[in-house]
């Protein structure tokens, strides 16, 4: 049964690293000793090693060591054997070409739905839809596809910010973007604001974090309330 904690963000405003989200993030993972971490996305450059200690230090409270993918030899093992895994936020395209360079889609995916316990944070949360379209990351790097992984029949805009009728800002908002998208690709596109995260148990996804979501599709926009099931 799919098991996953799918977050717009890895922090809000005021708190710590994953501190808003200690207490699913402690649930998720009950009584998991190690968890794999992978650090493709590499947010503001930082290195694997450095991402992998931040993450340690966030989860310390929870008693959970922390194990980096490129600390191991064979990633596909790690994967195999993980007990829970995290896929950090930082540039989904960069985290994407670097899924494809070592091939671990397959692997990845195999092990979701198996019931591996994962949480994604922004990039994490973007590969487990359809297609990694609708980011809002710099292409850093061009990945071979846009294809990822699928676990729900959507796609995600993380860190979601709507549109505020009194600015005076004149460049694209999201919802723009996303009916660009739209008008070319017929897939549904959820756009989750900070703070947020959607709860997959086997085929329940559940918006938590108490903020309402944006649902587009067919270039259509609708309000989703908090704790709505978004059932696939």
């Amino acid at each position: 049964m799919k098991n996953l904690v799918l977050a717009s963000s890895g922090s809000v405003h005021g708190s710590e690293y994953l501190e808003y989200l200690i207490p699913t993030i402690d649930k998720l993972y009950k009584d998991i000793e190690e968890i794999l971490f992978i650090p493709y996305a590499q947010p503001s450059g930082i290195s694997y090693d450095d991402y992998t200690d931040a993450v340690q230090e966030a989860l310390n409270t929870l008693g959970i060591e922390v194990k980096g993918i490129h600390e191991y030899k064979n990633a596909k093992e790690a994967i195999k054997n993980a007990k829970g895994i995290f896929v950090g936020g930082g540039n989904t395209f960069l985290l994407v070409s670097k899924l494809y360079e070592f091939g671990l889609w397959e692997v990845l995916k195999e092990a979701i739905e198996q019931g591996t316990p994962y949480l994604g944070t922004s990039a994490g949360t973007n590969i487990t839809g359809l297609t990694m379209n609708t980011t809002n990351d710099m292409p850093i790097v061009l990945p071979p596809s846009f294809r990822t992984l699928g676990i729900v029949p959507f796609n995600f805009n993380a860190h979601f910010i709507p549109a505020d009728v009194n600015s005076t800002h004149k460049g694209e908002t999201r919802e723009t973007r996303i009916k660009e998208f739209q008008s070319l690709i017929s897939i549904p596109v959820i756009g989750i604001k900070e703070g947020s995260w959607l709860r997959v148990k086997g085929e329940d996804v559940f918006l938590r974090g108490g903020e309402p979501a944006f649902w587009f599709e067919n270039k259509e926009a609708k309000l989703i309330e908090a704790n709505t099931n978004l059932k696939t």
